[in-house]
């Protein structure tokens, strides 16, 4: 048993009812999950502490891998070492797993889904706002009045909107610069020492019919490198899925693509699941399986493996001072992340004023549950669209 300074007594059963309905109705992507377990876990129930939570954020931005996915695995490992870790996956990822396979069925049956289009119209712009409100919660409370905090914060923000996509090395630039700047090792303060400074049938059919293994492997092995090597949340990874998808490997259109983002982004649950939608469109039920757990397995063995050696030294000032750093970082890439997915959604005046709406429904009406603005924007794209377009 992992060890935790949690405040309040919670048993396996009730950490996995948790996961497992916020898997079934959790929406608004990875920064939106990870305020909602921030909210839930820490601030409501007590059932983890805020230092474990902070540090399990920023672990999980700073490694590879689907970042709610990888904080709920670590909240699983700190409660309930393991086995928790692996029990707590499960269940956060089963339920928009079968979802992302229903759809895809549906999807590879009937070819088009344009109510999906529509529905995404107004979801989308919904989405934004409950990121923003969930950014500016985590800020908030992690980085507090530390004028240092908000620079790392605001050069990364600034960061992430220029490039288009989150990039590691600042996390962890960010990291060594906060420890520098807040407890700085003996070996820096010493004069002479700072210059160092420097094939299964109907299973296995897909849009283009029987996928053969060789595809099977070639899909499991493209979203094991997905999960091992892309850091951040779904925003990372989507120019990654497409480089391969779309333009290396031609498994899908860019329609079919975008579709896939749409899916992935109005079913509940960790965004990267479109891994799912995605393998069952190229090769059936046993793609999507392949690529779903080849895309969660990276993140998941670097937590049951690293968490360990992490927590052990966890304590110590300048691992405290780097975990600000990175945290600080992870707020500003999600705030640049923000600025990017508005960007997109954003389109006309409606989309605009769905999110403003959905914004103040969030900061004024607290107890108002985000599925609840997600279907009511889903609706109103669905009957506004077609009329503005």
């Amino acid at each position: 048993m992992a060890p935790s300074n949690s405040q309040e007594p919670c048993s396996v059963a009730q950490l996995l009812k948790y996961f497992l309905r916020l898997g079934t109705v959790g929406f608004g992507g990875p920064i939106a999950l990870a305020g909602r377990m921030d909210r839930d876990l820490v601030e409501k129930r007590g059932w983890l502490s805020k230092q474990d939570y902070i540090e399990g954020l920023a672990f999980s931005q700073l490694s590879p891998g689907p970042l709610a996915a990888q904080l709920a695995m670590y909240i699983g490992w700190v409660r309930a070492g393991r086995i928790g870790a692996a029990l707590v996956a499960v269940a956060f990822i089963a339920p928009s797993f079968l979802m992302a396979v229903v759809v895809a069925a549906a999807y590879l049956r009937f070819e088009r889904m344009p109510w999906i289009q529509d529905i995404f119209y107004g979801v989308g712009a919904a989405v934004i706002a409950i990121i923003a409100q969930s950014a500016y919660r985590l800020s908030r409370k992690t980085i507090g009045k530390d004028l240092f905090l908000w620079l790392l914060f605001a050069g990364v923000a600034i960061t992430t909107v220029w490039t288009g996509s989150e990039i590691v090395w600042l996390f962890i630039l960010c990291g060594v610069l906060s420890v520098i700047v807040k407890k700085p090792p003996a070996f820096v303060t010493r004069p002479s020492s700072r210059a160092l400074l420097i094939g299964f049938g109907s299973l296995s059919t897909g849009l283009q019919g029987a996928a053969s293994g060789g595809l099977i492997w070639t899909l499991t092995l493209f979203f094991l490198k997905a999960g091992a090597f892309v850091f951040g949340s779904g925003l990372a990874i989507v120019p990654f899925l497409y480089g391969g998808v779309v333009s290396q490997y031609h498994w899908l259109t860019e329609r079919q693509f975008v579709d896939a983002i749409a899916v992935a982004m109005i079913t509940p649950g960790p965004v990267v699941i479109t891994a799912a939608f995605i393998g069952y469109l190229v090769a059936g039920l046993v793609g999507g399986a392949a690529a779903a757990a080849a895309v969660f397995a990276p993140p998941f063995l670097i937590v049951i493996v690293a968490a360990p050696y992490y927590r052990r030294f966890a304590g110590n000032p300048q691992v405290r001072a780097f975990v600000q750093g990175v945290t600080a970082a992870a707020v500003g890439a999600i705030a640049g992340a923000v600025v990017i997915l508005a960007k997109r959604s954003l389109v006309d005046w409606v989309t605009v004023l769905i999110a403003l709406l959905a914004l103040v429904a969030l900061l004024k009406l607290k107890k108002i549950p985000e599925p609840v603005l997600i279907l009511a924007a889903g609706i109103v794209g669905l009957l506004v669209h077609r009329s503005v377009s």
